[in-house]
């Protein structure tokens, strides 16, 4: 129907005959003379509708916006003067002879034209008027110029794209499983894969040698603006590769994909090992555009009398970190208060502090209510430790380790983006040195990343000391997301029944889920590795925004649901009858229905 897109249109179109079929972004009469914005995807070209053209004049007259129109007419230059430098076709207009109303359309709940933000909820009840919008009809066309980079660098390194099952079973991933009631088999089910881990170690054995999928992946766990309950991975394993490898190969590929798509350099990528990065930036993915970094100070705390440092000091999974923030000393005591409630959000009881006011004068030159209880001598022994200068802030955290990290972590990201404290726009880092295992609430061990990851240690050692095992393990972050994570694999039988014994799985239970991998790790499975992508969190950051929603046609709310189709949503007692299934509602809320 149309023979151009309306972004597409310029001067070396004059004098062209053109035919633009899109949605009436803007009307404006002006003096009898009709012009209409047309709006696609590429963009708006404007059109201007004479009187002396009648039955074209009469129907834009009555077109309003979002009418979905045909146009015919010659692209011209636009009168001198009349230039728009805001829109690639500024420089032209089509004088429209020939106008057809394809649609009309009711008036929509919010404005495309001069949109101003309606909330979340009613954009996503609405999500097909809410995509009509410029910018957000970029993000998703610039998704699709990622993917499409993506597969032209992987087609172009040997890898193959193989597909896996959508319905497999459930495997320990470390969330919740989505479950599909099978029809055919009462009383069993399916699980939504949140990951194809087991299938592409599969295929390394079966001789594939690079794989590569773009796949959809589903957990049930809590949501946050970074994460959907289903996701897209851009998932990648090699065999005959070592983390080197995956790693140099894939670093290769997403800065080919930042300069490509944004012609962003991202520039060298460090290494830094998972006890460092813990230790300086309290977390495992740090955002290394941000300057500050935590400082231990349990040896000094450890010899005061104020319980709140000391009990953490000599706690030997106790912590106590400051964190120096320059000009920090102008923040009023409602903004510090602010703070304190922020770091409660990760456990903190509390966020003490001490302004550096004049550093010259000693303690006197300092203003905090925990002096009083540290003491002159180790109050200056830490300011000397943080070099303090005049000006500056120090916040201190004491509890568990975990409570201090996640806490001052959070605390050091937040203060960087509300005093703009960043030094570059890209900061990218591979984490390395992960720990094999990690413990839980209930003392026991627990997969850091999952249970098909390789030790840097032998199964013996493994056996011996499986708490201070590290992993053969490797996270891509960039600007303080992980983008990515991956891992040397187990390829041999008795390793990674030496992972799943320090697991506590039981054997039975070893043969039950995972028989067919440690079945096929007896039949010359190779050395391999491998690394997923979030494609979706991928795309967020170069697009520059920090909601994932933002990148994702149909997502999902944070109670993961879709108030535009209303899933989930309730299933007839027909199909529940043939699923073997049985819906037991609360009593108490089938009365208050």
């Amino acid at each position: 129907m149309r023979s151009h897109y309306c972004g597409e249109l310029n001067l070396s179109h004059n004098g062209q005959e053109v035919t633009l079929c899109g949605w009436v972004h803007r009307r404006r009469d002006h003096g009898g003379v009709i012009f209409l914005d047309m709006r696609d995807r590429e963009g708006t070209a404007q059109v201007v509708i004479d009187p002396d053209t009648e039955e074209a004049f009469a129907l834009a007259d009555k077109a309003r916006s979002e009418y979905v129109l045909k146009i015919t007419g010659l692209v011209r230059p636009r009168p001198e003067g009349t230039v728009n430098t805001n829109m690639s076709t500024g420089e032209i207009e089509v004088l429209g002879k020939q106008v057809e109303v394809l649609n009309e359309a009711q008036t929509p709940p919010f404005q495309i034209e001069g949109y101003t933000d309606v909330g979340e909820d009613v954009r996503l009840k609405h999500r097909f008027i809410d995509l009509r919008r410029p910018e957000m009809q970029e993000k998703l066309i610039l998704r699709s110029k990622v993917t499409s980079a993506v597969r032209s660098f992987m087609d172009g390194e040997g890898f193959l794209d193989v597909e896996t099952p959508v319905l497999t079973r459930a495997t320990p991933e470390g969330a919740r499983d989505y479950l599909v009631p099978s029809r055919t088999h009462e009383g069993k089910f399916f699980a939504l894969p949140q990951s194809p881990q087991l299938f592409k170690q599969l295929l390394m054995v079966s001789g594939f040698d690079r794989y590569y999928q773009i796949v959809k992946c589903f957990r049930d766990e809590d949501l946050r603006a970074d994460r959907q309950p289903e996701f897209t991975q851009i998932d990648i394993e090699t065999s005959f590769m070592d983390e080197a490898g995956v790693m140099g190969i894939t670093e290769d590929m997403v800065k080919k994909v930042f300069k490509q798509v944004r012609d962003i350099e991202l520039g060298e990528f460090p290494h830094m090992p998972y006890a460092e990065a813990m230790s300086r930036y309290g977390s495992d993915k740090p955002d290394l555009r941000i300057p500050l970094e935590l400082v231990d100070v349990a040896d000094l705390m450890a010899s005061v009398e104020f319980k709140v440092f000391k009990g953490p000091a000599e706690d030997p999974k106790g912590r106590v970190a400051a964190l120096k923030v320059p000009g920090g000393a102008e923040l009023s005591r409602k903004q510090i208060d602010d703070y304190t409630k922020f770091v409660s959000i990760y456990g903190a009881k509390g966020l003490a502090w001490i302004k550096v006011n004049e550093i010259e004068n000693g303690a006197n030159g300092l203003q905090s209510p925990i002096i009083k209880f540290l003491g002159d001598d180790v109050t200056m022994q830490i300011m000397e430790r943080l070099d303090a200068k005049n000006g500056d802030i120090v916040f201190f955290g004491a509890d568990k380790e975990k409570v201090v990290n996640e806490a001052l972590g959070a605390l050091r990201c937040k203060l960087g983006e509300d005093l703009n404290l960043y030094t570059k726009e890209w900061a990218p880092l591979w984490v390395v040195d992960f720990p094999m295992f990690e413990e839980t609430d209930e003392g026991k061990l627990t997969a850091l990343h999952h249970p098909f990851t390789a030790p840097t240690c032998t199964a013996e050692e493994l056996a011996a000391n499986p708490a201070t095992a590290l992993s053969r393990a490797y996270d891509m972050v960039i600007n303080g997301y992980e983008v990515g994570g991956g891992s040397v694999r187990i390829h041999r039988e008795e390793m990674q029944q030496a992972v799943f014994n320090v697991l506590d799985i039981e054997e039975e239970e070893q043969r039950e889920k995972f028989g067919f991998l440690l079945d096929a790790l007896k039949y010359g499975a190779p050395p391999h590795a491998g690394l997923a992508f979030g494609l979706d969190r991928l795309v967020m950051l170069i697009c520059g925004t920090d909601n994932i929603r933002e990148v994702i046609a149909f997502p999902k709310t944070q109670s993961a649901a879709c108030v535009l189709t209303q899933a989930p949503g309730e299933v007839d007692g027909t199909q529940l009858r043939d699923l073997n299934i049985r819906i037991r509602r609360d009593p108490a809320s089938a009365t208050s229905h």
